[in-house]
């Protein structure tokens, strides 16, 4: 693989590098005095030098004095851990409502060098040329962002309506950029399991690459689907939430990527199954997936999802190895990146200890991009196209009235239904099919405040086609008010949830004004905003002033009632249909069990 993200090819500094390791030419930076965590081994081994050259580590040993001459900056590590670069092996960066540059501000003074960045929200809204973007303003931070392609756009075809659509011709396109290792998350498992055309064309254009197909398979299976599942190709899975899930995957050669994010919290799930030792970690990986700015500003990246894989019960180094080794060979990159090796990109953390694995300074490519949880690098912001801030389009104006439910099939004498509704659950991905009785009012089913059942709107607002869904949702335990959002997974169209109609009608309308983002209404008062102008997902603010909002819009939950984590994490996936098991778009409810549309009425 010709690796854009190394400062320099292998080939082209081999002679440097076997000079400089031999003494017979100075390196560029010399080490000295540290205790490796040799991901390699799995072993700790302290007064261990290290040599650095075109980018690249040439020695690792006892001494480096050989290696320094007149011109060698020498870091004493003082009895400091230094371990390889933590890589992220699945992340979308537009979760965090930042750019690619702040993220890369929030996130590499906290030890990150890397991300495998599947772009599919932006790819949603804007298409390829909203990855380009994605890409261009990569280029611009030492942070090595991979780019795996987006594979699901849209997440399960014919099920919702998005800004774009892709193919396997668009993904030929683009296993040539040199920004791109992969395809993103196959979401598609239906596509995959009844051999699609479509999702197998995508995978095979990935595979002649050579590249690395990474994959969602969200179902509580581990025979015959796991199994034809990973015989297309697909190497890794962030969807496990069970151990048995996990275990099964890592058995048969999957890497079982272990996810920590701001809203799913899988690991203390997940965790058992390597925590005692007896099964083969090596196929295990520590993902994030998303994380909001918050997450970022408060705890960390990698750095905390270490800390809490450790509360968890794995060993340290174990963990380090999980966003290290284990992710750079899940991506066909180790002969790159994930250890501190000669030949490896000089990719490397101090860590004060192995209890708080506290990052305290950080290098790619040998040069120093961190220190004491400062960053060192400062870009201008990043200039957005205007077609990017712009997307937006609700084709009828949204009033009160936009959120009568009234269903053509109810008896205009009833005064009680059966429906079907959506259970939401904090922390976690999936949601429960629920039934339950509810009051006809008029000829229109209403929220049922004391129940937890709220009224929910999918409105499109790609392509002005005017079309929405409507459902019910239980769960989110508010009082009053109304949320809206236009990160609605995956197609992103204009989510609206709320106990009642003004306060929808508000929500949704502050959103339409503000060209996209997350707010709370109640009592005709806008409590909490988001402003995501950026595609309808992403503000170009600090990654500091965009936790700020958030902590104001979650207070905004709380105070409605809500107090579940990242609630709207939560209610970002209601739309996503390759979930299990009821969800809404805004072609209405889709059953993703059978991926059959149903009705909102139950049949007695």
């Amino acid at each position: 693989m010709i690796n854009r993200f190394c400062k320099h090819q292998l080939w082209e500094v081999t002679p440097t590098l076997v000079a400089v390791a031999q003494g017979l030419q100075p390196a560029d930076t010399v080490i000295k005095g540290a205790k490796l965590v040799n991901v390699c081994t799995a072993e700790i081994q302290e007064g261990i030098d290290v040599a650095i050259a075109r980018g690249r580590i040439a020695y690792v040993g006892a001494s480096a004095d050989h290696c320094i001459g007149d011109e060698t900056t020498v870091i004493e590590a003082g009895g400091a851990y230094i371990a390889p670069g933590f890589l992220d092996g699945h992340i979308h960066v537009e979760s965090s409502m930042l750019g690619v540059t702040e993220y890369a501000r929030a996130t590499v003074a906290h030890g990150t060098t890397g991300i495998y960045m599947d772009p599919h929200e932006i790819c949603n809204v804007l298409g390829l040329d909203g990855v380009k973007i994605m890409d261009e303003d990569a280029r611009r931070v030492p942070l090595k962002t991979m780019i795996t392609t987006p594979s699901c756009v849209p997440a399960v075809p014919g099920f919702e309506d998005t800004g774009s659509a892709i193919g396997p011709d668009d993904i030929a396109e683009t296993m040539t950029w040199d920004s791109v290792v992969g395809l993103g998350e196959m979401m598609n498992f239906p596509g995959i399991l009844s051999g699609s055309d479509h999702a197998h064309g995508e995978v095979a254009e990935t595979l002649k690459r050579g590249y690395a197909v990474t994959g969602h398979y969200s179902l509580p299976e581990t025979d015959r689907g796991l199994n034809a599942y990973i015989a297309s190709g697909i190497c890794c899975c962030h969807e496990s939430t069970r151990a048995v899930d996990a275990l099964e995957k890592m058995r048969h050669g999957m890497y079982a990527m272990m996810r920590e994010g701001s809203a799913w919290h899988d690991l203390a799930a997940l965790a058992p199954v390597i925590a005692d030792g007896k099964v083969d970690s090596r196929f295990a990986v520590l993902v994030s997936d998303d994380n909001h700015p918050h997450t970022l500003v408060e705890k960390g990246h990698l750095d905390y999802l270490i800390r809490r894989a450790m509360e968890e019960g794995i060993d340290a180094v174990t963990a380090i190895q999980m966003c290290t080794i284990n992710c750079a060979t899940c991506f066909k990159m180790n002969d790159d990146l994930g250890s501190i090796a000669p030949g490896k990109c000089a990719d490397i953390v101090f860590i004060k200890d192995l209890e708080s694995i506290e990052v305290t300074r950080v290098l790619i490519d040998g040069e120093v991009v961190a220190e004491n949880g400062k960053v060192l690098f400062d870009p201008e912001p990043f200039a957005y196209p205007e077609w990017a801030v712009h997307s937006v389009h609700i084709k009828d104006p949204i009033t009160p009235a936009s959120f009568a439910i009234a269903p053509g099939e109810l008896d205009p004498d009833a005064t009680e239904v059966t429906v079907r509704v959506i259970g939401v659950m904090g922390g976690r991905v999936d949601d429960e099919e629920r039934r339950a009785n509810i009051a006809v009012e008029g000829g229109e089913i209403r929220s049922d405040v004391e129940n937890d059942i709220l009224k929910t709107f999918v409105f499109e607002r790609h392509h002005e086609t005017g079309t929405f869904g409507f459902g019910l949702t239980q769960g989110f335990g508010i009082k009053r008010g109304a949320m809206a959002s236009t990160v609605a997974h995956d197609a992103h169209n204009l989510l609206v949830v709320g106990t009642n109609d003004d306060d929808m009608a508000i929500a949704a309308n502050t959103l339409i004004e503000s060209e996209g983002g997350m707010v709370v209404v109640a009592d005709g008062e806008i409590l909490g905003h988001v402003p995501l102008p950026i595609a309808g997902l992403m503000n170009d603010l600090s990654a500091e002033e965009m936790s700020r909002l958030v902590g104001k819009l979650e207070e905004a939950w709380a105070e409605i009632g809500c107090s579940m984590p990242s609630p709207f994490m939560t209610m970002a996936l209601i739309p996503l249909a390759c979930l299990p098991d009821l969800r809404l778009t805004n072609r209405g409810l889709v059953d993703c069990n059978t991926f059959q549309f149903v009705d909102l009425l139950v049949e007695e």
